[in-house]
């Protein structure tokens, strides 16, 4: 992984963590939470939605990649909550 693409990465991970802990309320973990929380988030989207039949348009990747890595990131605080409760 180039520097370029690890810089890229950590961007949309803490945008996806940031848009995710907006979305679920009572997530607002920080800045390195937030990272990690949007790249765990890419990472479930690229593995769930493709069995799902759904992909990542041409015509915006970035934004695309922003938009999955979020609801990727919201599944997973959305899991975490549900594992805190019980």
């Amino acid at each position: 992984m180039t520097l370029t693409a690890l810089l890229i990465t950590l961007i949309i991970g803490a945008i996806a963590g940031w848009l995710a802990g907006q979305i679920v309320k009572g997530h607002g973990e920080g800045l390195l939470m937030n990272i990690v929380i949007g790249i765990v988030g890419a990472i479930i989207a690229g593995w769930l939605f493709p069995m799902l039949g759904l992909g990542l348009g041409a015509t915006a990747p970035i934004l695309g990649t922003i938009v999955f890595a979020t609801i990727g990131a919201v599944i997973l605080l959305v899991i975490l909550q549900l594992i805190k409760r019980a």
